[in-house]
This record gives C-alpha cells, sequence and structure tokens, in this order.
C-alpha cells in the first residue's frame, strides 16, 4: 500500500491522506483550514478516488468531501452521527463564507446521496482491500480507520482522545499487528492538567462568580465541548441556572438521536435537559436577566452569539468568561487571553470580567499519545502529523528513541510505501 499525505503534515488541520489499496483508492478524511488564510489538502483528482472515509465531523477533516462531488461519484462512508454533525457543520460553514468555496449546497447534496452510514468494527470490502472503523474518544462518533490490504494493515488514528471523557468511551486500540501507524502529534509536547483537576477549578471558578451574582459565560465549540462542560456542571450538582445557546443546540437534538455512542446516555440527557435552550434574541436578553452560567459558541469567540454575550458580559467585573475550547492564534479567544481586551461594533475595549483559560481538549496529550504507542502490536513504521512542526517532528525522534521504530515526520506531498 501506498499513502499520499495531502495535508495535516507539520500543521495542525486540513487532515487528508489517499492510500492505495490493491483494488481501491481510499481518501482518509479531506478537511479545510478556516480563517484569515483558507488553507484545504493537495487537490485530487475526483476519478481518482472511489472510496471516501471520514473520521469525524470536525471541519478540518470533512469540510471539503463536497469538492470530491464537483465531478466524482466516489461512496463516502461515516458513522451515522459523523454524517449527521458534519453536514450541520459544512452546510454553516458554507452559509457563513458564501461564494469563498469552490462548491456548494448541490455538491453537498450529490455527497449525502452518495453516503453509506457504517458502525464501529464493521468490516468494509473494496476490490481485494477493506477497511473499518474503530472508536477514537474523540467526538460523537468519532473514528479512527484501520485499512487492510495484502496482509498489511494501516492505521489512521485521526484525532483521539484515548481515555474518552464524562460523554465518550475510551479509544479502542484492540487492533492486532499493525505495519503503519498515522497518529495525530497536536499536543504531543504538552503535558495536560489532569481532567479531574480541570474540572474542579472550573466548578470554583463558577460557584465564585455566581456567589457574587455575576453571569459566567462559557464560550464552547459546538460540537461535543459545550454538551460536556453541561455533563461537568451536572455531575458536581451545581445549583446555578445553566443556559445553552446557538448552534450548541442542533447538536444536542443530533446526538439525543444515538445514545448508543456515549459512554453514559442517561448522563447525558439530564445534564443538556435541565439547562434552558435559548429560542431567539428576546428569550437571550430574558435570561440575561438574572445571573446564570452561559454555554455558547463560538469556542474561540469568532461569531455565533458570542458577540452578544461579550457586549452583555464582558464590561462587568462581578461576571465571568471561562475559556474552555483552544484559543488559535489570530482569534478574538487569542486576544482576549493575552491582552485582556474584546473587539465590540469595531472597537477594541478592555474588559472588566475576570477571565480564565481551563484545559478541557479533546485530544490526548503527550503522556497519553506515548501510552497509545506503546500498545500498537508489531514494529509498525510511524508517520507523526497534525500537530505543528515541533510536534510533530520532536514526537517522531521521541518514538524512534523510545520504542526503536521507524518514525517519521512527513510533509505534505509525500509518499509512504508499506
Amino acid at each position: 500500500m501506498k499513502v499520499k499525505v495531502l495535508g495535516a503534515g507539520l500543521e495542525v488541520g486540513r487532515s487528508g491522506f489517499l492510500v492505495n489499496a490493491d483494488g481501491a483508492n481510499y481518501l482518509l478524511d479531506y478537511g479545510v483550514n478556516l480563517g484569515k488564510n483558507l488553507a484545504t489538502p493537495l487537490h485530487v483528482m475526483p476519478r481518482e478516488v472511489d472510496t471516501i472515509v471520514i473520521s469525524h465531523a470536525h471541519l478540518d477533516h470533512s469540510g471539503y468531501v463536497p469538492l470530491m462531488y464537483v465531478s466524482g461519484n466516489a461512496d463516502v462512508f461515516a458513522t451515522p452521527p459523523t454524517f449527521d454533525l458534519s453536514r450541520l457543520l459544512i452546510e454553516d460553514m458554507l452559509k457563513l463564507e458564501k461564494d469563498i468555496h469552490p462548491f456548494g449546497l448541490p455538491e453537498v447534496n450529490k455527497m449525502y446521496s452518495h453516503a453509506i452510514p457504517v458502525q464501529y468494527k464493521q468490516r468494509i470490502r473494496r476490490g481485494n482491500s477493506s477497511f473499518e472503523l474503530r472508536d477514537s474518544g474523540h467526538v460523537v462518533g468519532g473514528s479512527s480507520v484501520l485499512v487492510e490490504s495484502d496482509g498489511k494493515k494501516i492505521f489512521y488514528t485521526g484525532d483521539v482522545n484515548l481515555n474518552g471523557s464524562r460523554m465518550l468511551r475510551e479509544m479502542d486500540l484492540d487492533i492486532g499487528e499493525i505495519d503503519l501507524l498515522i497518529t495525530e502529534s497536536t499536543y504531543s509536547q504538552t503535558t495536560q492538567m489532569p481532567r479531574k483537576e480541570s474540572e474542579e477549578k472550573l466548578i470554583e471558578f463558577a460557584n465564585e462568580i455566581l456567589d457574587q451574582k455575576g453571569t459566567l459565560f462559557i464560550p464552547s465549540f459546538s460540537v461535543e465541548r459545550s454538551q460536556e462542560i453541561a455533563c461537568v456542571l451536572k455531575n458536581a450538582k451545581f445549583k446555578h441556572k445553566i443556559v445553552m445557546d446557538g448552534m450548541a443546540l442542533s447538536v444536542n437534538e443530533i446526538i439525543m438521536q444515538y445514545p448508543e455512542y456515549l459512554r453514559d446516555y442517561d448522563v447525558f440527557r439530564d445534564a443538556v435537559k435541565n439547562t434552558v435552550w435559548i429560542k431567539n434574541q428576546a428569550h437571550r436578553k430574558r435570561e440575561l436577566s438574572e445571573p446564570c452560567v452561559v454555554i455558547s459558541p463560538a469556542g474561540m469567540l469568532v461569531g455565533g452569539n458570542a458577540v452578544f454575550y461579550l457586549q452583555e458580559l464582558a464590561f462587568d467585573k462581578k461576571n465571568g468568561i471561562a475559556l474552555v475550547s483552544y484559543q488559535g492564534e489570530g482569534t478574538p479567544g487569542r486576544k482576549l487571553l493575552e491582552t485582556g481586551k474584546v473587539m465590540i461594533h469595531g472597537r477594541e475595549q478592555k474588559a472588566e470580567a475576570q477571565v480564565r483559560q481551563f484545559e478541557f481538549s479533546g485530544h490526548s496529550d503527550r503522556t497519553a499519545l506515548f501510552d497509545l504507542v506503546s500498545r500498537m502490536k508489531g514494529s509498525p513504521k510511524v508517520l507523526t502529523v497534525h500537530g505543528d512542526g515541533d510536534s510533530c517532528t520532536k514526537f517522531a525522534e521521541e518514538i524512534h528513541q523510545r520504542f526503536g521504530l521507524e518514525a517519521h515526520a512527513p510533509q505534505i506531498g509525500d509518499v509512504i510505501s508499506v
């Protein structure tokens, strides 16, 4: 088998890998990085692809799959919740960024007419090869991909959370011997605060703000992070009102359809059903008339209802803002974190609310990623991807030193054989 790296080489995001196996050409993910500089994977002719596999719904893995349907007709495979969530995110991207992308809703609809939902561990044969999805512990329906051909196996992690979360089960690594591991490296050089400690510190901050009659705004990614924070508050028997808003509400409704993908459906259902779901602007203003916790996209304060909540809450020192999502460079969230300033109606202003950051990453950190590699059977080659340059290159060096495996941080365009 041959693997061509189309994206995520020495960088986070725009994932894409073309796997040439006996009788099938697999496209594993085809994502996009949004922001000031739109970044997409290397172009692939749709006729070169007959099988597309989406690991999970996040746009940096799923967002440019519709491009394959401008002139292509490949079957596309993913878990049922991945299809539902990715459609929500892709259509929202197109709504917000009209005329920026080389495809539109017709291509999205065509993509979904070729969608084939699959379950974890369901083996799908394509030519003389096969693939199956395994639980990745990262977002609802998130998968790692195992491709097998000519007695060889490639394991592509996608994004992973080895230990899962309050909502999600741990990653499934019962895959036998493999010949090539393609692993994410996002936090390979970072040791995260233990989740229990992060939860305790967030609850402490929330109680502190509410006890002084303030309101706590928790900007969160709509897919999984918003729901996870609601579960954390529910588990702590948090006594104050919790409000949820924005696309997170649509995500709640999708997740409720897939109880089998959750660690404990009852915990999730009780957590989100005991929150106030915002219906419109008047309702939004009404709920803010008394102290509460607000969970709402966007996680990096880009778009969503973030501007409204910042405008209402950022200039009163009794309020708080808890950043629980990754804050990318150049985003309003990163600016707030580093300078304490927010942009409202084109004017930069100093925030008076207390701002704190808490680690709730959906990705495995350094310790867990080394644990993942140590649990691989066989003596696989390793490709370290989906991390900034140092995260990929240093991780590859350390894997070779620790385990004696052949490890490499590929660049975009590299082709690896196994």
